[in-house]
């Protein structure tokens, strides 16, 4: 006998939520699998604007990809007309052994609402229910909600707490309409689809990177390094919305910032001759800093950025300079403080100040690398400690 759980939903997009659910549910009940039922036309939801059934089931694909417990069915989306649960119910238990156990999953705020269903007692007849807690619906009130259920029709109901990720598929797509950062919201594959297929209002005008640019530097970049890549990138964003700098180019040059950082030495240098990148001494001692200077040239030659401001945040993001544009200190900024950065004594300072004043977040961030790198023996690039002449003056606290 199969115990297989029923996972509906209109999935618009899937995110992290819906999947971190149904894979605490499975656990928590010893389940044999998860069915994902993206709905057809739902009969509660005619007034939003949804996305098509086809790029729905194609994201719940793409996000339950690799779960080996997790399934995904068009029942609902081939069905003609409005989608009702006992229908899904019905055929579903057409097609496994009479002795398979359902569990239909739902929130407990849709609990209070199954006698509303379409032919309830036929529904709860036909299976059990897994009713997983939200928020405003526990304790007593969902109690009261399952006795009376049980009483009435004889429900089998099992009530989880299961795992609360507050997370709306509402707000996800108005984020999107607005170019802000749904990442660690939904799968990094559900996000390449919308932007590939620009669901949700995404527009590809505004981030033209993320079609030919991201192809071209998962090419070039390492797995780790092109994670990091796109953090600077979305965190150069959430600081150019904080302090009215303009987004796209922030993106840009975010995204960009380490394009030449994994040449290898006999390609960096080749380069460098080819795009005339002046290196001095340092850089020759120390070629690890000569990528974000050669970044500039690549992105202006290869990648087609001409914005004098968006090539200088690329350029300077390493070393910094003194009195740099606001691009270039929300570059150099994001770049220490992404989210995937590994920790480092200092970092939660730097990201705290970066969101309340760029000068004195650079200034401490340019005395902690300095610091760091001195310890380590390492020549600063005057570059470097020119920008922190320029920018201690902006330190609350004193220059120790």
């Amino acid at each position: 006998m199969e115990n297989i759980g029923i996972m509906g939903g209109t999935f618009d997009p899937i995110h992290l939520g819906h999947l971190a659910l149904a894979e605490a549910v499975r656990d928590e009940l010893d389940l044999d699998k998860v069915i994902f039922v993206p709905t057809g036309e739902p009969p509660h939801k005619d007034n939003e604007n949804l996305g098509s059934g086809e790029d729905r089931f194609y994201m719940t694909v793409l996000a339950c990809k690799g779960n080996p417990y997790f399934e995904v069915s068009r029942i609902e989306l081939d069905r003609e007309g409005i989608t009702y649960s006992v229908d899904t119910v019905k055929a579903l238990k057409e097609l496994y052994p009479a002795d398979t156990k359902f569990y239909f999953i739902l929130g407990a705020d849709s609990l209070m609402e199954l006698e509303n269903w379409r032919e309830p007692k036929t529904l709860m007849s036909l299976c059990s229910f897994t009713a997983v807690g939200r928020p405003g619906f526990k304790g007593k009130k969902v109690e009261s909600q399952i006795k009376k259920l049980r009483e009435k029709y004889k429900a089998d109901i099992v009530y989880v707490e299961g795992i609360r990720l507050e997370i709306s598929s509402t707000d996800i797509r108005t984020k999107i309409a607005s170019g802000k950062s749904v990442r660690y919201i939904i799968p990094e594959s559900i996000s390449e689809y919308i932007e590939n297929k620009g669901l949700y209002g995404f527009k590809p005008e505004f981030y033209p990177e993320m079609g030919v640019f991201k192809k071209k530097l998962k090419k070039e970049l390492k797995p780790g390094r092109y994670i990091h890549t796109l953090g600077v990138a979305e965190e150069a964003v959430k600081l150019a919305e904080i302090f009215g700098e303009d987004k796209h180019k922030a993106y840009t040059a975010g995204l960009l910032h380490d394009c030449a950082k994994n040449f290898d030495t006999k390609r960096t240098f080749k380069f460098c001759e080819e795009y005339k990148v002046a290196l001095d001494n340092i850089l020759r001692e120390q070629p690890d800093l000569i990528h974000s200077f050669l970044g500039a040239a690549v992105a202006e030659h290869e990648y087609g950025i001409k914005d004098g401001d968006t090539l200088n945040a690329i350029r300077y993001h390493t070393t910094g300079r003194a009195d740099m544009s606001r691009l270039e200190e929300i570059v150099y900024l994001a770049d220490m403080t992404e989210p995937n950065r590994t920790f480092y004594e200092g970092l939660d300072k730097i990201r705290e100040l970066s969101y309340h004043n760029l000068k004195e977040a650079v200034a401490e961030a340019l005395k902690q690398t300095i610091n760091f790198n001195r310890e380590k023996g390492r020549i600063v690039h005057p570059l470097s400690l020119e920008a922190f002449e320029f920018y201690k003056q902006f330190l609350r606290e004193e220059i120790i």
